[in-house]
């Protein structure tokens, strides 16, 4: 399986912009720039879509995680914030901090913590960040 997303960029890094495109067409011609990533103007960033990606990616597994183990979550809520910090002449990304609550009836809290562990350590984007990664989940 592959999925695509395409950015096109005008003018400099400081006070060019872009914007985005997904395959799917959720994200169409999405604006970013130097002002969405690193200001508050409105549009997206790079850090926001990967905040997404791993919130999304790591609720799914959950939900299957705990499907497997026989347990029906009535909802599950994921929360990710993406840290982008200096490094050297440019930057990385290096924290992404989940925050999980949950409703699963049946299960314990040492129960719902093991399972979401197992899903924060299978969830493909989890997988392919080269960050720390640290999980907050609870049952509400």
């Amino acid at each position: 399986m592959i999925r695509k997303a395409r950015a096109v960029w005008q003018g400099t890094g400081r006070d060019g912009s872009g914007h985005l495109s997904s395959e799917s067409g959720v994200l169409a011609e999405t604006p970013y720039s130097f002002k969405t990533r690193f200001e508050n103007e409105k549009g997206t960033n790079p850090e926001e879509l990967i905040a997404a990606a791993h919130a999304g990616c790591f609720t799914m597994a959950l939900a299957f995680g705990l499907q497997l183990a026989g347990f029906t979550p009535a909802e599950l809520s994921t929360e990710a914030a993406v840290t982008l910090e200096p490094e050297g002449k440019g930057f990385k990304i290096s924290k992404s901090a989940l925050t999980l609550r949950g409703k699963v009836p049946n299960l314990d809290d040492a129960g719902f913590a093991r399972i979401a562990g197992e899903a924060e350590k299978n969830c493909p984007v989890s997988r392919v960040l080269n960050a720390t990664i640290t999980l907050d989940a609870k049952l509400v």
